[in-house]
């Protein structure tokens, strides 16, 4: 995960604490599965959960300053770190869902804690992603992340339709208001029409009274 990537001493700095922090996960869940005692595997999990939590914080921090040197920085070289940053996000979100599968097998749905929110196209892991976890996974393991990526799944297709047949209502609801207006501005030019009529007939016969 080391990079040549040109860097202000603020991103480097970060940048090399965050490669820290993924070779200790890298480390601490290999453990995992040597840990027979689920109060132990436990207290590890709670410590990886804590390096998860400041692993975000650190790519905040990077983002921010990412940000804040756009303009001192060539465009192909921001589009590089920013890159730098999508690949530590998808790393990251890889150990959430490590965590997360470790989580279930303990029995601990009820702590769970939901580590990044950075947009869903930043946050799917990736292919790359999902093959090196394997490597690190039970068949077991590999079945409960595949039935939870299916559910994922099935509830995004879900919330889909109904925004689909949420715009189709609204779109029927505004096509039949727009209908109403229409035919009362069709109804009120008639009336006025009729009106005009009228008062052009009254006048007509004051004009030939007046000449009579």
């Amino acid at each position: 995960m080391a990079t040549d990537l040109p860097m202000s001493p603020e991103l480097e700095q970060i940048d090399g604490e965050i490669h820290d922090i993924f070779r200790a996960l890298q480390n601490g869940f290999q453990k995992m599965d040597k840990i027979k005692d689920s109060n132990r595997q436990a207290k590890q999990l709670e410590d990886l959960t804590g390096k998860m939590k400041e692993c975000k914080r650190l790519i905040k921090e990077f983002d921010r300053i990412l940000k804040d040197e756009e303009s001192n920085n060539p465009p192909e070289i921001h589009k590089q770190l920013n890159d730098r940053k999508q690949f530590m996000i998808k790393e990251l979100n890889s150990y959430v869902t490590l965590r997360k599968t470790y989580q279930s097998s303990l029995g601990n749905n009820n702590k769970r804690v939901e580590l990044f929110d950075m947009g869903a196209a930043s946050s799917e892991p990736v292919a790359e992603d999902n093959i090196q976890m394997a490597s690190a996974m039970t068949n077991q393991q590999l079945i409960d992340v595949g039935r939870n990526q299916m559910d994922q799944t099935d509830q995004a297709i879900e919330r889909s339709k109904m925004v689909v047949a949420q715009t189709v209502e609204t779109g029927t609801q505004t096509a039949a208001t727009l209908t109403q207006q229409v035919t009362k501005t069709f109804e009120t030019f008639q009336d006025w029409l009729r009106q005009l009529k009228i008062i052009k007939s009254i006048t007509g016969d004051c004009c030939g009274q007046r000449l009579s």
